[in-house]
């Protein structure tokens, strides 16, 4: 599976970014995806999780309310649209893949075993 992300970029505090990642290689409709993050210096974090029909979703605390992951299958996408983004925010977004699982909550990189190669998200306060 490949994993290309897209649609970050420079954006003032308070405004939206809509991330994508499009999966080629295999279809993924049947698993889990995910999104992390990972600020310079910092380990990488969970951010969101979807199941494989999109029926359940999962957020990290500090995004919730403000984040919403949701998938297309025909497209083999996730995305990530980011409302009221704050300077806190600003870090490389990496989209997932768990081909272990197709529900649940799964939040640790160990549990993902497809990964794209980041795009950066960078909020001006």
């Amino acid at each position: 599976v490949q994993l290309q992300a897209s649609g970050g970029g420079l954006v003032q505090a308070g405004g939206s970014l809509r991330l994508s990642c499009a999966a080629s290689g295999r279809t993924v409709s049947s698993y889990v995806m995910g999104w992390f993050r990972q600020a310079p210096g910092k380990e990488r974090e969970f951010v969101a999780a979807i199941s494989w029909n999109g029926g359940s979703t999962h957020y990290a605390d500090r995004v919730k309310g403000r984040f919403t992951i949701s998938r297309d299958n025909a497209k083999n996408t996730v995305y990530l649209q980011m409302n009221r983004l704050k300077p806190e925010d600003t870090s490389v977004y990496y989209c997932a893949v768990s081909t272990y699982y197709s529900v649940g909550y799964h939040l640790e990189t160990a549990q993902y075993d497809y990964w794209g190669q980041g795009t950066q998200v960078t909020v001006s306060s």
